[in-house]
């Protein structure tokens, strides 16, 4: 009797840690210690969870006395897996079809460097490929990106460059935005704040219809940031209102540490502030963009491009040919309309 207690006691409580980190928002714990960090590999955890599960059920075959306790157990994880894969399915796998441009669309790219890894020469034929107007650049220094724009104005597109630095010490506590010169001048903004430890780049259009661009690297909620990590999340709730505002970086968070949109915004949805994710509007946000050694569908989804309701989302996909330039993150890309 007190063996099937224990063992009742045991699944019941694994069922309960699994369910937490399968849906910690139903909780409000998913910045909570440990779960901040396995919500962000779903899919990961659902193959390691069927994994167990079969393992699990190999056992218990071998092993009568314990068939029960091990098949509960095994069932568990199966289900544990189910929710994970049926989240990501809702988010989206993949859509990498975008329409044929309109002149009126822009495109945004974002690619977390690791302190200039590809080099300026590969950065720049990224961006010329894409046509991109707008590039957010985390972990990128000045001079690699003044390198970047020289390199672009030869090829026909002028872009003015913006640049925070921390320290000089290390090259990940810089963060660079390229913005194409058919957008106008921007001033970066010193006065709204910034995250914690690695910089952030506000730019405010000095022409009042233009475009605010905000390039965005919070830290990674490692145990030891998990203060500042939270606090740089709040920031970006903060910093994404308004009108016409496009926000893009490396989040270091995932979907499952968005907000729901402020309803001030007149929309809903997932993201920031009032800004919805590119990657939820267009079935693309359970793709991983970190880190490249795993498989996108088992990496963590923590590159995002944002945008304000007034902005239209037309397509956006993950960059997977560049896997081995040197980043450990994947580039993103996204067209849009302002509307």
């Amino acid at each position: 009797m007190i063996r099937r207690f224990l063992a009742a006691v045991i699944v019941v409580g694994v069922a309960a840690a699994l369910l937490v980190i399968a849906w910690p928002n139903l909780f409000g714990v998913s910045s909570a210690p440990i779960v901040a960090q396995l919500v962000s590999v779903r899919a990961l955890s659902a193959v390691l969870a069927l994994i167990g599960a079969f393992t699990l059920a190999l056992i218990a075959m071998l092993w009568p006395a314990a068939r029960r306790f091990l098949a509960a157990l095994a069932l568990v994880s199966v289900i544990f897996a189910g929710i994970n894969v049926a989240v990501l399915s809702v988010r989206g796998f993949g859509d990498e079809s975008f329409p044929t441009r309109a002149p009126a669309e822009l495109a945004v790219l974002s690619w977390n460097t690791l302190g200039d890894a590809p080099g300026a020469e590969r950065i720049a034929e990224l961006i010329i490929a894409e046509e991109a107007d707008i590039v957010v650049l985390p972990e990128t220094s000045r001079d690699a990106a003044v390198a970047i724009a020289e390199l672009t104005r030869r090829e026909g597109r002028a872009m003015w460059v913006y640049s925070i630095a921390f320290d000089d010490v290390s090259k990940a506590r810089s963060t660079s935005v390229l913005v194409s010169a058919a957008l106008g001048q921007h001033q970066i903004d010193h006065e709204g704040g910034n995250t914690s430890v690695l910089p952030s780049v506000v730019l405010r259009p000095l022409d009042p219809s233009g475009i605010t661009i905000v390039g965005v690297h919070p830290v990674a909620p490692l145990p030891h940031q998990l203060e500042n990590w939270r606090a740089d999340l709040r920031w970006l709730d903060s910093i994404c209102r308004g009108e016409r505002v496009i926000m893009a970086g490396d989040f270091n968070a995932t979907p499952d540490h968005f907000r729901p949109v402020d309803p001030a915004a007149g929309t809903a949805g997932l993201g920031f502030g009032e800004c919805l994710s590119a990657g939820l509007l267009t079935g693309n946000g359970a793709v991983g963009t970190w880190p490249t050694r795993l498989p996108p569908l088992l990496g963590a989804p923590i590159d995002h491009i944002m945008v304000t309701p007034d902005i239209a989302v037309t397509g956006m996909r993950v960059i997977t040919t560049h896997d081995g330039d040197g980043s450990d993150h994947r580039p993103i890309v996204a067209r849009v309309i302002l509307n």
